[in-house]
């Protein structure tokens, strides 16, 4: 089976997603030209737009009509996504994203984490103007969710005991935490506030898509391109932070008693290494990249599971494109 392009998975909703698209950046109001200036920067910086087209496709699949709240709320799903990424990047002190230079790059830090902060507060300012207790409550726990998940790969990081399920409880709240959002949200907003059957579907489905593309990207980390990625290899393990391929490297080198599992420990702990490359194949040779990616796709077949209670369209099987679209980097 051939693997969809994402332009071709776009096209079913192209219309909307090219009002949405104008949208971000529109909804913008701010007084404050370096706001304006900032988020111009952040927002335009090449992303693929994956969670408001969830949105998109989510609300075609209910009503398959135009719709200028699913249009609106995509958007903001966007700007939510784009003030994690500013926050992030001050964060890691990353100069680069998707090969542009950051916003803390370009301006400083204390900038870029207040027009993150903007980005949320407007955010919220205009999920206010739906009117739906219930879709303000998803987001506003959702975003909690999403600060502590942050939070908490923050305490890990460096953290040589951190288990997989440390992990998961990570990128529940810092990835996968949107994406369902981006997906309930949706259905929220066609009145389906009782159908707990739908509700529990899209859930599911942004949530283990969620948990994929983290578990996917974790493994990038190792063995994608560089340039494509637009960061380094083996960023992640230079930086401490507890991802699955490094938890899992660590603990088949413990249980094998292997004099290279002290190397990785080290590693890990100060972030300090004479050779990156080397700590990058001693991953790859250790069988721990193989047990991942097999994580990755047990999280793509559930995520798939939770769409077959979903109104078989071509909307829904848009959705199902994506999580092939996804996985389809593992090959």
């Amino acid at each position: 089976m051939t693997t969809p392009t994402y332009a071709e998975i776009l096209s079913v909703v192209a219309d909307d997603f090219a009002v949405m698209d104008k949208q971000v950046f529109g909804s913008l109001n701010s007084k404050v030209q370096l706001i304006m200036k900032v988020s111009d920067h952040v927002i335009n910086a090449g992303g693929k737009r994956m969670r408001p087209l969830m949105t998109l496709l989510v609300s075609r699949l209910i009503n398959d009509v135009p719709s200028d709240k699913a249009n609106e709320l995509a958007a903001i799903t966007e700007m939510l996504h784009t003030a994690t990424l500013v926050h992030d990047d001050v964060i890691d002190s990353s100069g680069m994203r998707r090969g542009r230079p950051t916003a803390n790059a370009t301006w400083n830090n204390a900038t870029a984490v207040l027009v993150g902060d903007y980005l949320i507060a407007r955010s919220f300012n205009l999920l206010t103007g739906f009117g739906d207790m219930t879709l303000l409550k998803l987001f506003s726990d959702g975003t909690c969710d999403i600060a502590e998940g942050e939070v908490l790969q923050l305490q890990h990081q460096h953290n040589i005991d951190t288990t997989e399920s440390d992990y998961l409880q990570i990128i529940d709240g810092k990835t996968s935490r949107l994406f369902m959002m981006a997906c309930v949200g949706a259905a929220l907003l066609h009145g389906k506030h009782h159908d707990k059957e739908l509700l529990g579907a899209l859930s599911d489905f942004g949530q283990h898509f969620g948990n994929a593309f983290q578990m996917i990207d974790d493994v990038m980390d190792f063995v994608g391109d560089s340039n494509a990625m637009g960061k380094n290899l083996g960023d992640d393990l230079a930086e401490g932070k507890p991802t699955l391929p490094i938890i899992k490297t660590l603990e088949i080198l413990n249980k094998a008693n292997s004099p290279d599992y002290d190397i990785l420990r080290i590693a890990v702990q100060t972030g300090k290494t004479d050779n990156p490359a080397a700590l990058i194949d001693l991953v790859k040779s250790s069988g721990a990249l193989e047990y991942c990616k097999n994580r990755a796709r047990q999280e793509t077949v559930l995520a798939q599971n939770a769409l077959d209670k979903l109104p078989d369209n071509k909307y829904c099987h848009a959705l199902c494109q994506l999580t092939r679209l996804a996985s389809s980097r593992l090959i």
